[in-house]
């Protein structure tokens, strides 16, 4: 696993700006080395303005989106439309404004998917394993201010799975409580992690995620999700102003 590397932005602004454009730029590099890169989405806020940025950024980049996958790392099971739900959220802010193929986006079930959490999870394991790579290209994680990671909260007994891609989360101490998760050792499995991190309400987290020596992953989840290749974390001073 990499080391963690700090960039430190003005605001929520300028942080965007910089993880859309270099994220385009990495997608670039991926195809151009013959790859097709698969990355994985986040939620939240901040997530939203970069993928706004994406879209904004996107006409003036090289990027062929007919040869990049997405996925997510973990979402609400909730019904379809709910307007809380990542991919909607993606869709909204920028994947519909880019020439994705459709059939190489891939949300995790909603409640007109799957009969149950557990049963989204185990099929969302197996698109995985049908239609991956193995690996992502880059990974965008949020954090939140308990230092949760996708849905993997503090304490929960999912931060132990290491025998599934993906695992329900039945009682998220975040509504709303059933969630759908990718679990560590599938979110290890990442070329380049990349934590999109905005706010002082998330300053304690990312201080105690990157102190040494490194927190136990069960108080601090973000601290058990490295990149195999880089970890970044992207910060603004807000969010920094711990460290």
């Amino acid at each position: 696993m990499s080391a963690a590397l700090v960039e430190v932005h003005e605001g929520p602004e300028a942080l965007a700006t910089a993880v859309a454009g270099e994220l385009l730029s990495r997608i670039e590099d991926a195809q151009a080395d013959g790859r097709e890169p698969h990355i994985g989405l986040t939620g939240g806020t901040i997530a939203r303005r970069i993928h706004a940025e994406v879209a904004r950024l996107s006409p003036d980049s090289d990027v062929d989106w007919s040869r990049v996958v997405v996925w997510w790392g973990d979402e609400r099971f909730v019904a379809p439309d709910d307007p809380d739900r990542n991919a909607g959220q993606a869709r909204s802010d920028f994947l519909d404004a880019v020439p994705v193929d459709p059939g190489k986006v891939h949300p995790m079930p909603s409640t007109a998917d799957a009969s149950s959490a557990e049963q989204g999870a185990a099929d969302y394991g197996d698109a995985m394993r049908a239609d991956g790579a193995g690996e992502f290209e880059v990974l965008m994680l949020g954090v939140g201010p308990d230092g949760h990671v996708a849905s993997l909260f503090p304490g929960h007994a999912a931060l132990d799975v290491d025998d599934r891609i993906a695992v329900r989360v039945h009682d998220s101490p975040k509504p709303p409580p059933e969630r759908i998760s990718l679990t560590l050792a599938a979110l290890n499995r990442s070329r380049s992690v990349w934590f999109l991190v905005s706010g002082e309400e998330k300053a304690d987290a990312v201080a105690r995620a990157l102190a040494e020596p490194p927190p136990d992953l069960h108080d601090i989840p973000a601290a058990g999700v490295s990149g195999l290749e880089e970890t970044i974390w992207f910060l603004d001073r807000p969010a920094a102003s711990r460290l």
